[in-house]
């Protein structure tokens, strides 16, 4: 199976991805939305994950490459194939469904609980009722029409939710690795500030291990989509 993961950043880790792609045999081409002159025919891949970003979807203007990517989404969940969108991707996965992206009151910056709510998915079937999860927000969405809340926090009343079998928005990082945590913080230190779901930097860098566990919940959601290609 060939996999496509949209990166944004250049210091984003996909390493998790790419070493759950390469023991199931499958083959991911990382590709960045800026760069492309032209995207994939609809043949050449299988899977799409829209990994996260520091830029908001309704900035346009500013990143008018976004345009392209949202239309690219749209066609991909159009044709039935199995999307993953994280932080940004989920962001993206509301706004091409018809939701809206905004900015939220409060950011929620380290480790934090999420609570799942008491609708099912396949894709979340290896998650515990309330988990951990790195975080690294500060836009939040509305529920689009047809889509299922399948998640929430303290500071964020949708942290996931799906569309369909095949099409899982999730707003927490459980991507994320300790060496991505360390530039996080360095390269945007100026929005660790006091706040109320804000940590210092000295709490999420003492809890980087909680990564570990991370990556085999996110590996479960990647095999279980993984299994709805071809099903529409």
């Amino acid at each position: 199976m060939n996999i496509i993961a949209f990166k944004h950043f250049s210091f984003d880790d996909e390493s998790a991805i790419t070493a759950w792609a390469v023991r199931q045999g499958h083959t991911l081409y990382v590709l960045t939305p800026s760069d492309l002159e032209s995207y994939p025919n609809s043949d050449a891949f299988d899977m799409l994950v829209i990994l996260g970003g520091p830029m908001s979807v309704y900035e346009e203007e500013r990143y008018p490459w976004l345009v392209e990517e949202k239309r690219f989404v749209r066609r991909c969940i159009d044709e039935g194939k199995p999307v993953l969108g994280i932080c940004l991707g989920a962001q993206m996965l509301s706004d091409v469904l018809g939701g809206t992206v905004y900015r939220n009151d409060r950011k929620e910056i380290g480790w934090h609980e999420i609570n799942r709510t008491a609708d099912r998915h396949p894709s979340l079937e290896n998650l515990p009722e309330t988990f951990v999860s790195y975080q690294w927000h500060g836009d939040t969405f509305t529920l689009p029409e047809g889509a299922t809340r399948l998640a929430y926090s303290e500071a964020c009343g949708i942290q996931a939710f799906a569309y369909g079998d095949n099409v899982l928005a999730l707003q927490f990082h459980l991507e994320t690795t300790p060496a991505c945590i360390d530039e996080m913080l360095n390269t945007w230190s100026s929005e660790i500030v006091d706040a109320p779901f804000i940590q210092h930097p000295s709490a999420i860098v003492a809890q980087a291990d909680r990564s570990k566990t991370s990556h085999a919940m996110l590996c479960g959601i990647l095999e279980r989509l993984a299994t709805t290609v071809g099903a529409v």
